[in-house]
């Protein structure tokens, strides 16, 4: 079985980096395969252009997508679930993967006359700076969810999760002490994705 993920982090020296290595790690040592798209590393352009608007939002297929939307198009395909790994920033993606949304879910792929395959699963993993307590108190991890698997990944995949790893700013003392058991956990969805 082969994940598609989408990793969104403008540092390398990051907890939300040390998630998505844990994750790949349970992939591979369970025999799966993955495809990642590090959109940081890749430079992914997540500002859609007039045209691209023009054609969504007039629900047409032509002109045809650029090639690198395309290509994010053709990984997706090729994979049986798609993963999402990113922090939280003002309780929502970065900036660069809501982009990645607003270019690859695309007319005539995402929405209209399909050509997007249903996937088996989805799971979305992020990295909160506030305590999952905060969030579900102010009703932003409900948003959170509604966005990403409400509204994002509906109809498009069989099964989704979402996984919330609290806690993860660099000031917050447990950031260090749940380290360990975190990273563990992230192993731990890699390597069950498709059990």
């Amino acid at each position: 079985m082969k994940a598609f993920i989408v990793y969104c982090h403008p540092s390398k020296d990051s907890f939300t980096k040390n998630m998505c290595d844990a994750f790949i790690k349970g992939i591979t040592d369970s025999g799966n395969e993955f495809i990642l798209s590090d959109l940081y590393e890749m430079g992914f352009d997540p500002v859609m252009k007039e045209e691209e608007y023009l054609r969504d939002a007039n629900y047409r297929t032509t002109p045809e997508v650029a090639k690198d939307v395309h290509m994010e198009q053709e990984k997706i395909n090729a994979a049986d679930a798609i993963v999402f790994i990113y922090p939280v920033f003002w309780t929502e993606a970065p900036a660069r993967l809501v982009g990645w949304f607003d270019r690859v879910w695309s007319y005539g792929f995402a929405y209209g006359n399909k050509t997007m395959k249903i996937l088996d699963k989805a799971i979305v993993l992020c990295s909160a700076g506030n305590p999952i307590e905060r969030l579900e108190q102010f009703g932003l991890l409900e948003s959170m969810k509604k966005v990403m698997l409400g509204d994002r990944l509906f109809g498009r995949v069989k099964e989704s999760e979402f996984v919330v790893f609290d806690c993860t700013s660099r000031e917050n003392e447990l950031r260090e002490k749940n380290w360990d058991t975190n990273l563990s956990k992230a192993y731990e969805l890699g390597k069950t994705l498709f059990s």
